[in-house]
């Protein structure tokens, strides 16, 4: 009787955290949509970081949406590729992407593009202020397989849609809580937005995305939004998973003011 009792009383298991594989540290980076200054900081203080920590094998992954908006999309690619060349660094396709490999298509989706933040990437290769608003629509168009390098082009097409680590998966705007992960939309992965952002049910991993703008990191338990607003918060985010363990790294401006970059987030 007393060991039925013990029994009764004993404390439910903990459920089991998240976690991804033994003896790997994860480097999500957020939305950094041209911001090259936040970018450049943050990737000191990753560097910084894991050197400080014991031995793991560390990725870093970019969760899309590196161009438009921001002042150096440029920049932001060229120092993506230098990184890769110095470590392991994934890049996942963001709707940004998507927009600025289809304005090559024709001059309306080009419209379109310039509309969403595409006029900063396009004055980022080299095209004065001035150049620009000397030019109709179809100009640029002509100009624009001339004035951005094939190589970047290619480049960004060779993005990833999703990447799985353990418990977790990582995509631009998130995953179709209805259908199973082999069978996600490629569309669903780079614009999806309330399907995805109102379901409050389990998924099949812990999803961490970007995409959609939050003031803090939003853990919502199935899923983790670490998009900070980089282009007009002056703030950038990377959320770090090692183990069952969650950190975070930020790289902040505030009014102009010199870059600072720190553990945890940053009221604002």
């Amino acid at each position: 009787m007393f060991k039925a009792l013990r029994n009764l009383f004993r404390s439910a298991p903990q459920p089991r955290l998240a976690a991804v594989p033994e003896c790997t540290r994860y480097y999500l980076i957020g939305d950094i949509h041209g911001r090259l200054d936040l970018y450049s900081a943050l990737i000191d203080g990753i560097e910084q970081d894991d050197a400080a920590r014991p031995g793991a094998e560390s990725h870093v992954v970019l969760l899309g949406d590196l161009v438009d908006r921001g002042p150096d999309s440029a920049g932001v690619i060229a120092r993506t590729r230098t990184w890769q060349q110095q470590r392991s660094v994934r890049v996942l396709a963001g709707n940004h992407e998507e927009m600025f490999l289809n304005s090559f298509q024709k001059p309306e989706v080009l419209r379109h593009f310039l509309k969403h933040g595409g006029r900063e990437t396009v004055l980022s290769y080299g095209l004065s202020k001035k150049q620009f608003n000397a030019m109709n629509l179809d100009e640029l168009f002509e100009l624009m397989p001339k004035l951005i390098p094939q190589a970047d082009i290619d480049y960004i097409r060779n993005f990833e849609e999703m990447i799985i680590a353990g418990d977790y998966l990582f995509v631009h705007a998130g995953i179709d809580p209805a259908v199973p992960l082999n069978e996600q939309k490629r569309s669903d992965m780079l614009w999806i937005r309330d399907r995805f952002l109102d379901h409050t049910g389990p998924l099949e991993k812990v999803v961490v995305h970007g995409h959609t703008i939050f003031n803090k990191v939003m853990d919502c338990g199935n899923r983790i939004g670490i998009d900070t607003g980089a282009f007009r918060s002056g703030v950038l985010t990377a959320l770090v998973l090692e183990g069952d363990q969650r950190r975070i790294i930020q790289a902040s401006q505030s009014d102009g003011g010199p870059i600072e970059v720190f553990q945890g987030e940053r009221e604002r």
